[in-house]
């Protein structure tokens, strides 16, 4: 088997998947902490942090950095998400020891130089006015926060002016070092990699990470529901909605993903066929659902005009009971084929293969190979599906907010409150 796993004594893991046919790696660092791990008063650190890590080091200048690895036709990025924050670079084979230390010395060394911070804070400030700028993102912020109330999985990523002003050198460091342990980090590479010779690079480079986990945050507690109304003047209504889903390790994961794909995963779903195909009543429409480690999160998005939203929710609550009863066996088929597929061709690019190396190690504590995963999706029956799908609505009460201008944005969220549990009889009149 190409891929292998090395567990060091900081607890760090170690975890490669050769690809001989290839000429470049990616390869990064992930560890476990996210925008739930923050307290009230660290409200954006992870993404603060993040940004960071690329603004210098003692001994390299942020310049130098991205030079040394643009000179050799690599590149470099960063991304934070709820419980996660990673690092990884994309180099030929030759280069792979050179990225390893780039990004080890931007997490082991990093010099928060005063001057750098403060600018960083500014540009951080100028992407949260860009996000508040952008309705989709604003809706799902709400959504966020009616799910998660009072939580820090209800919180922006972002943070917001009045949190990052508090954030100094010291703040960072002691953040970096609280949550950034051997335990909770992994170092994932895919491609043309050795893996002797990556563990060997991970040992010596990364040896100041600490073997004592980081403190686990607080369990996620999913809301009462209820719906919310935010009045912008905006040429369309953005709708969301939202239900309490699944954590990672759940048994019925699977069949939730596919009930999700069959309701609106595609053009061929109930959603997209039924509310922009035969009703025009909007450009996009989809569902989706995001695994955690102890919750789930499934939501919905779609745009319409704000005269059509009332009609637009109804259908919307008509599709989702009406799909929990009648599903069919070719519509399960066809979202099982697409989560296959889906799965294999993401086997094709080192860097997705690398990020999937790692999420597994992190979620799962092993990699979960790919004949695994496919067993699952090909155990998924339509029984399943429905008895995962009546679960979802019975796990919670809708979150639902609409954002826009209109009177009939109030009449649109009430309706979906006919989301149940029991069977459905569509009018879709």
């Amino acid at each position: 088997m190409s891929v292998e796993v090395t567990k060091l004594p900081s607890g760090l893991t170690v975890v490669t998947d050769t690809m001989p046919h290839l000429q470049t790696a990616a390869l990064g660092v992930w560890t476990g902490v996210g925008g739930r791990d923050e307290k009230p008063d660290e409200h954006g650190i992870s993404h603060l942090l993040e940004h960071m890590a690329f603004k210098g080091t003692t001994k390299r200048s942020s310049r130098e950095i991205v030079e040394e690895i643009e000179a050799v036709g690599g590149d470099l990025n960063a991304g934070t998400s709820t419980e996660t924050t990673a690092y990884y670079a994309r180099v030929m084979k030759d280069d792979v020891p050179l990225a390893l230390d780039v990004l080890s010395d931007i997490l082991a060394n990093p010099s928060f130089v005063p001057d750098e911070l403060e600018r960083e804070k500014s540009v951080i400030v100028q992407e949260i006015g860009a996000a508040q700028d952008t309705p989709d993102d604003v809706v799902f912020e709400h959504l966020n926060e009616l799910c998660y109330p009072e939580q820090p999985m209800g919180r922006s990523l972002l943070g917001t002016p009045q949190t990052l002003k508090g954030f100094d050198r010291d703040t960072l460091q002691g953040y970096l070092s609280k949550h950034y342990r051997g335990p909770d980090m992994v170092v994932a590479a895919a491609g043309a990699v050795d893996h002797k010779q990556i563990v060997e690079e991970v040992q010596h480079r990364f040896k100041s990470f600490d073997a004592a986990p980081a403190p686990a945050p607080l369990p996620a507690l999913f809301g009462p529901g209820g719906t919310k109304v935010v009045h912008r003047d905006l040429e369309q209504a953005h709708l969301t909605l939202a239900l309490e889903g699944l954590p990672q390790t759940d048994l019925s994961l699977f069949s939730l993903q596919v009930f999700t794909n069959v309701l609106g995963g595609g053009m061929s779903s109930r959603l997209f066929q039924e509310v922009r195909e035969k009703r025009g009543l909007c450009y996009s429409i989809y569902t989706f659902h995001a695994p955690y480690t102890d919750t789930g999160f499934f939501g919905l998005y779609t745009g319409t005009d704000p005269a059509d939203a009332p009609e637009m929710m109804e259908v919307i609550v008509d599709v989702i009971n009406d799909a929990v009863e009648t599903l069919t066996e070719a519509e399960i088929s066809r979202a099982k084929a697409q989560m296959k597929a889906g799965l294999l061709m993401a086997l094709e690019s080192c860097s997705s293969r690398a990020e999937q190396l790692a999420r597994h190690m992190l979620a799962y504590g092993r990699p979960l190979a790919v004949e695994e995963l496919v067993a699952k999706i090909d155990a998924v029956s339509v029984e399943s599906t429905s008895k995962a799908a009546r679960a979802l609505l019975s796990r919670s009460r809708p979150a639902v907010v609409a954002l826009g201008s209109g009177r009939g944005l109030d009449t649109a969220v009430g309706f979906a409150e006919g989301l149940t549990q029991g069977k459905a009889k569509p009018s879709y009149h």
